[in-house]
Formats: C-alpha cells, structure tokens, sequence
C-alpha cells in the first residue's frame, strides 16, 4: 500500500515499475491462497489515487479500470491464445495496439457536442473535477466538430519531452522546484488551482477510447472507434496499429521497444486491445482490469555509470541508510544522480565500492536501482566499512536483533531523526499541513526554532518571516495551515506520532476501539491486543512510547499549544447489522471501500472469504468463487438492491 500510495496519490513513485508489478503479483497470489488476510484497502481491489483537496469530486459515469500487465512475449501469448479457445469460430482475433503514453488518465464528458466535465481517473469511479485546466489544453476539443448528443472520452495528459526541458530550464532560473521527469511535471501542472498556470506547462492529451450513449454511428470495431473520434477532432496517437494476430503485435512490440526514444514523449510499453467489441463485451472486467486488454511493459533499461561516493542517510526512526552518488547518467528520460543500496548488508553483497562502475535498471522513469558491480575501481581496494557513528550527531551506531539495519539512538537529540520526524507530521496521512514540507523544515530545524512537533504551534508570523525568501503572505499561510490542524481526527495524531510499527490502518483500528486518546494512551497491554490485527510486537512499542519521559513531555507540550485530537464518534442508536458477518464478490455501483464501511458503521464485520460464520454475500457483477462456495454452505446470496432493503430496515434476517 506505500507503494501504491506513492506512485497514485503522492506521483513519486518509490520503486520501478518491474518492482512494483512483481510485488503486486506476489500479493494477489498470498490473497488467493490466504484469503483470510486479504485487507479491505488491499492494491488489488484499488484502481487510482485518493482525491485532492483543491478540487471537486465527480462521479464517472463509467467506471475507469486499470490495466493487467506483463514483461514477457510468452505471457502476452498466453493472454491471447486464452481468449481465442473462447472463441474458436474465429481463426484469428484481431487485436489493436497502441503506445502506453506515460502520463494521467482523463475522463471528458461532452453533451451536445460541448465540452461539459473533465475529470481524472481518480479510483476509477470517483475524480477529481479539472475542468477548467483541461479545457486550457491545446489538443482537447471544447467544442466537436459533429453534432453529439452524448460521449465520454479517455485519454491520456502527457507533457513532451521537448516541454518538459523547456519547464526545468524556466525553474532553474528562478530557483524553483526541477521535476524528475514529465510524468511528474504533468501531474503537478495538471492539478494547478490556477487554470493559468496549466496553460503555461504545454501539457497534450492523446485520445484513446470513447464511449457513446446509442450505436446509431454503426461502430463495432476499436479501431472504427478511433476513426471516428478523430473525425470529431480529438487528437490520437498516430504511431496505433491493427494487427491480425499476436504474431503481428509481438512485432509491433519489438519495434517499439528500441525506436520510443526517438518521440517526443515518454512510452513505458504497448496497450494491446481485442478489436471487435462484441467480444470485449462477452470478455468483460475483472475487479480492477478489463479482460479484453493488457499492457506489455518495454524490459528495464539497463545502464552503467560511476559510484562518485557512498552517503549515509539516518531517518525518523534512526535507521541508517546508505546511497550511492552517481556519476550523472541519462535513463529512460531522466538524468539519475543517486541510488538506494538499502542497507550495509546489500552492499556487501553487492561488493560495492566509490570509484566502481556500476549498472543501475530503472523502468518507465522511475528511481534507479544497482543491479551488479561491472568492474571494480581496484582489485586491491578495501571493502566499503558501515560507519561507527551516525554522520549527524556523531552518537555511537547500534544493531537491533532480528533487523538488518544499524540505528542511531540519539532518538530525540539527532537532528536527521529531528527532521524526519517533523516531515512525518506534516504529511499527508498525519497532520496533512499544507506548506509546511522539507525545506521549511530544514531551515527551522537549523535555525534552532523547532526541535519537535509541539514547536511547530509555538511559531509566529514573524519567526517565518526570519527565514530566507519567505514573504509576509506566505508566512501567514503557513502559521495559519499549522494553527488549523490543532483538531486532528484521532487517527491522523496516533499516526503522526511515530509510533514504532503503529501505521495509518493500525491507528484507525486504535481510534475505533477506544475512541478517545486519553483511553487510548492508559490502555493496558492486554486490551491493546483484543484489536484484531494487533499482537504483542505492536501493543509492546505503545506500551514503551507512552513510559518514555521525552515522549510523555512531547504530548504535554502538544496539550498545552491547543494540540487536541477529536474524539472518535460512533452510532448511539441500534446498530441494524450488528454481528452480521458479509463478504463482498464482484464489481458494485461504487467502490468496495464504501460498502465496507456502510456495513462497519452499522456494526457489521466484513470477511474476504466464506465459511459457515458468513451471513450475507454481498454479490456485483462478474462475481469470483466466493459465490459458488456460499452456495455450497448455504449462506445467503445478496445483490445490491438487497443490500439497500437490508440496511434500510425493510428485510431483516
């Protein structure tokens, strides 16, 4: 889920595409076999991102999917010739492949031919409303060249590559913020509160699907569809082919995979659609993809460069990190400078020295990794030692049993933890404090203002102002977003708490159970643990964090500056689904998400698999297995209009 956030929500990914696509397979195939574990916010029931808070929400009207995907020739292959025994009438399937622009999923929506809403994926069924900065896009039509009663349009927003050079260029003149590549640049263009400033960023749009209210136009294949929305005047990816059979798109693949360089835009790989859409509709979806597509995914590129030094980096919780500083090298369209190497174990391993060269992989413009040492600067030189002493308050660096990291405990003296630690309390799914990020925090922790979290409320307008380049109105911005987020729900203060192995879901699950912090913070070991999802490791580190002197001072200091979590309400009323256990199959109206809580806050449990406990399975469309087994154990099957009568007290069981 950190990763998934990181690359959806915050568009700074953590880890290569490959790396991502691995992890999230492993995942699906631990949920198949333990369903049991399977969280109700897992990646694989999840689309896109969270919504913004500077825009409004829009429901699609059609739902928006991701993609399944795959690295290699043998499993496009094998996703072809699954679909073709379907359909054994049809000697070959034609499918249609298109270049995967790395970019943002949009959704237009035009009635009477004008240009009515634009909103991003989001999670697929709820996005955020940006129409004004898109219709600031030279490509996107406002208005179509035939008169349309109804259509929904997808596309994708990309900044070239030529615009995305020109932007950094304009940021380093003015010392602003550089991008890391243009994935990057367009989201932040794209989600602007000022349409002008989108206007300004060169952003484009390649049209990729529609969607029409009738059939009157007579379309039946993809490719017709494409026709026809180029008529309207939507711009499309000219580089699209129709191809008879698999052979034919592995080619077309294979082309592609060395000539994406040569555009003027960003490519990770080739979408490849089934052509006639009677058989996509017989396909179908799965929870989060359709059946009838997939994405192939161009292999790692591969380059090597110098090791110029090793840097150590401590984080909030004092585990020491070592980087690589590259000599500067240009990967998949961006210029890489640094690399994690993990931890001093990876090092070893890796035989990693300064002055080696190296070969670092990084997929679709993401952080680069080292793979192996090429050649080493001396066969004579001396391995690389983990330091003895943390590199910023010089303390003595220690090992913890069971972990592979070193750690420095000068836990609140060290002023790299200092800062991580602030960083995470400004973040997004702790405090949330708009203006308050890294560099602010290094220039207050530097000039000795903030040492801790209760220090940020003890700030002026005037102390912000003593830092460089902060005017009187942003210095008020500031004091004001910090002076706001005095009422936290109580969930977002247990997390930003820091807490050791206490995350955003563990604290939700805190603050359901004892509602108030004051219970939480005298609970004893034992009642900690009766959460479920909560063992002896993580009720023992709330145990010690509420014993330490410094951090019973902390929250003292958060008190007494107005610092106060709200408490967590819950229903007083009887709860209509109180005991029921539901199991949630198929794809519904909305997310699951929305489902799950309407049946929590109604006292309900939601399970991910089926056994004699089940009261209800709550059944959507293109249900999995779990159906079959509530058959055969005889537990209620329910549809959503069902569910609806349930709540609502008409039907009671």
């Amino acid at each position: 889920m950190k990763y998934n956030r990181a690359y959806y929500e915050q568009n700074a990914p953590l880890v290569s595409d490959i790396e991502y696509d691995v992890l999230f397979k492993e995942l699906e195939a631990l949920e198949k076999d333990f369903p049991e574990l399977k969280l109700a916010d897992s990646p694989t029931e999840k689309v896109g991102s969270n919504i913004s808070k500077g825009f409004n929400e829009y429901k699609h009207k059609t739902r928006l999917y991701s993609l399944d995907n795959t690295y290699s020739y043998e499993d496009l292959t094998k996703w072809y010739e699954k679909i073709q025994k379907q359909f054994p009438d049809i000697e070959n399937i034609e499918v249609v492949c298109e270049l995967k622009i790395d970019g943002l999923a949009v959704s237009l929506t035009y009635e009477n031919s004008a240009l009515v809403v634009g909103a991003t994926r989001g999670d697929g069924v709820v996005g955020e409303n940006i129409t004004n900065n898109l219709k600031t896009i030279k490509t996107i039509p406002v208005n179509l060249n035939k008169t349309i009663k109804e259509l929904d349009a997808r596309g994708e927003i990309f900044m070239p590559k030529s615009a995305f050079e020109k932007l950094n260029a304009k940021q380093k003149k003015i010392n602003g913020k550089l991008f890391a590549n243009p994935r990057n640049a367009a989201a932040g263009s794209l989600r602007q509160l000022n349409p002008e400033i989108t206007a300004e960023r060169e952003l484009a749009m390649f049209t990729y699907a529609g969607i029409l209210n009738d059939n009157k136009y007579k379309i039946e294949t993809h490719s017709q569809m494409l026709d026809f929305l180029k008529s309207l005047g939507f711009n499309l990816n000219p580089n699209y082919k129709v191809c008879k059979n698999i052979t034919e798109a592995i080619d077309y693949c294979k082309y592609w995979d060395t000539e994406r360089y040569n555009l003027d835009y960003a490519t990770d790989g080739v979408v490849i659609k089934i052509n006639r859409l009677d058989i996509e509709a017989e396909l179908g979806y799965t929870s989060r993809a359709p059946r009838w597509a997939t994405a192939f995914k161009f292999p790692p590129e591969e380059v090597s460069t110098t090791v110029k030094n090793i840097e150590i980096n401590v984080g909030r919780t004092g585990a020491v990190t070592p980087v690589a500083v590259l000599e500067p090298v240009f990967v998949s369209g961006s210029t890489v400078q640094r690399a994690t190497l993990h931890n001093f174990d990876e090092i070893k391993r890796l035989g990693i020295n300064i002055g080696d060269t190296v070969l670092i992989k990084k997929a679709a413009e993401i952080i680069p990794k080292v793979i192996t040492v090429l050649e080493h600067v001396s066969k004579n030189e001396k391995e690389f030692l983990p330091p003895s002493e943390c590199p910023f308050c010089h303390s003595k660096l220690i090992p913890v049993e069971g972990e592979v990291n070193l750690y420095c405990p000068n836990t609140f003296y060290c002023p790299a933890q200092i800062k991580g630690r602030l960083e995470y309390w400004v973040s997004k799914d702790c405090m949330d404090i708009d203006g308050v990020g890294t560099n602010l925090i290094s220039r207050l922790v530097e000039k000795g203002y903030v040492t801790n979290p209760a220090d940020l409320y003890k700030l002026t307008v005037d102390d912000l102002m003593q830092l460089d380049l902060i005017a009187e109105k942003s210095a008020q911005n500031i004091y004001d977003a910090i002076q706001n987020s005095k009422t936290p729900e109580l969930s977002r203060f247990i997390n930003s708490l820091g807490i050791r192995h206490v995350g955003k879901e563990t604290s939700e699950l805190i603050a359901a159970k004892f509602l108030t912090f004051e219970k939480f913070k005298n609970a004893a070991c034992d009642s900690i643990q009766q959460i479920e999802g909560i063992g002896e490791k993580i009720s023992d580190s709330i145990i010690e964090f509420f014993k330490n002197e410094m951090n019973i001072q902390l929250l003292n200091e958060l008190n007494k500056n107005g610092v106060i979590p709200k408490e967590t309400t819950v229903e007083t009323t009887e709860k209509s689904l109180s005991g029921k256990v539901f199991v949630i199959t198929g794809t519904l109206s909305t997310t699951r998400d929305i489902f799950e809580k309407t049946i929590k806050n109604l006292g309900g449990k939601v399970s991910s698999s089926v056994s004699k406990n089940t009261n209800y399975v709550l059944m959507g469309e293109n249900p999995g297995s779990k159906v079959d087994k509530a058959h055969a154990l005889g537990v209620k099957i329910i549809s959503e209009d069902e569910f609806e009568r349930l709540i609502s007290g008409s039907e009671r069981n």
